[in-house]
């Protein structure tokens, strides 16, 4: 087993290093300049292979102790100090521009500074012990199937924590099996209030009690197991900056999901929110507060993108349709607000619309939505030349 020295991390979290023969392995539990002397490989590939970092020489300046035994399944990045993190970050997103040729100026990546403790929404697997037979809490390793069970997890509300450990002991009183379970899945709102349950093999879903938050003022309702954001209060960080970019009255609200975003910062505008899936669509009908509301694609809507409309878009991992940018760029709505949870799609997506000369960069700013994580969300701000 060949030693490996890390050069940087990649957009996907690991630290990547070359072995002697050239090929490329991309290693968890690894930060840059370190040395991995012992790994175990989890894919091997003709030309990479994935591993997790069993031993180090030279260990990073910036490594930490992880909170977690379980920190690989949940949050790999517990392993880096927090500032170092946050630079981390802020280097790959601007990798993931220079890619599409982008040069971008960042602003400072927006944090609330808690790093731990912040997922409002967590499910958990469930793990049968032979020799005691009884149910523990579980994760499923990274980069295989095996389930790992689990005493200890730091980054989820601990209140979402105890209510789990509750529910195992209560299965335990009665002499369950594990088997029986898919898994367990629990959400809590700010107040504290925790919902969700579990969910049985080869049986429909059970519809939980639905949880409530305030955004900026607005009320939500919203289920357990559908679509909410997990950091509220950096989503509000988010929010506010957004707001901060709507001068027209009249705001389209794209990929709407519940109504969190368009709700919270065009309340008081001549708003219409397009969400396409039926389950979200529901609460957002229930949130809308008399605001116009449609159920449709994004790119099914064209129409309602004006010259004198603000755009703001919050798509999935896949980025937008081209479709949707083809009518941005032939009849350029003077603001786009473009969040997304992936900046590789959305470097992708505004490299298209910046290429077409319809349009600038007026600002870029990220939040760490997810600490200890290597995920980012990020916020372009796109005018009108």
């Amino acid at each position: 087993m060949p030693n490996i020295k890390i050069e940087k991390l990649v957009p996907g979290g690991q630290g990547i290093g070359v072995s002697d023969d050239g090929k490329k392995g991309f290693f968890w539990n690894a930060l840059p300049g370190e040395i991995v002397t012992e790994y175990t490989i989890t894919k091997n590939k003709s030309h990479y292979f994935e591993a997790i970092a069993e031993k180090v020489e030279s260990p990073s300046s910036h490594r930490i102790a992880p909170a977690d035994p379980c920190f690989l399944s949940t949050s790999p990045w517990q392993i880096m100090d927090y500032n170092y993190e946050l630079e981390q970050k802020a280097l790959l997103l601007k990798e993931q521009f220079n890619q599409e040729k982008i040069g971008l100026e960042i602003n400072t990546i927006n944090t609330d500074g808690t790093d731990f403790h912040y997922r409002n929404k967590m499910e958990y697997s469930l793990y049968w012990d032979n020799e005691t037979e009884k149910i523990s809490l579980a994760f499923h390793q990274r980069g295989s199937h095996r389930k790992i069970p689990i005493t200890k997890s730091s980054i989820e509300r601990p209140e979402i924590f105890a209510h789990a450990k509750k529910i195992v002991d209560d299965l335990n009183a009665r002499h369950e099996e594990a088997r029986k379970y898919q898994s367990l899945l629990l959400r809590c709102n700010q107040q504290g209030e925790v919902s969700g349950g579990l969910y049985e093999n080869k049986k429909p879903h059970p519809t939980f009690k639905n949880l409530t938050d305030t955004i900026l003022g607005h009320a939500y309702s919203y289920s357990p197991n559908g679509f909410f954001q997990i950091n509220l209060p950096v989503y509000e960080m988010a929010l506010l900056e957004i707001k901060n970019h709507i001068r027209t009255d009249k705001v389209l609200d794209l990929y709407a999901g519940v109504g969190t975003i368009g709700l919270s910062v065009a309340k008081d505008k001549n708003l219409t929110l397009v969400e396409c899936n039926k389950f979200a669509y529901t609460e957002l009908e229930k949130n809308s507060d008399g605001k116009k509301t449609i159920l449709a694609n994004s790119e099914d809507v064209l129409s309602y993108i004006t010259p004198d409309t603000t755009v703001i878009i919050d798509p999935p991992r896949a980025g937008c349709d081209a479709k949707l940018l083809n009518r941005f760029i032939e009849i350029t709505p003077p603001t786009i607000i473009y969040l997304s949870c992936n900046p590789a799609t959305q470097a992708r997506d505004v490299k298209i619309l910046l290429d077409s000369k319809r349009y600038q960069i007026k600002s870029c700013t990220p939040f760490n939505f997810f600490p200890r994580t290597p995920h980012l969300e990020n916020l372009i701000i796109l005018e009108k030349i």
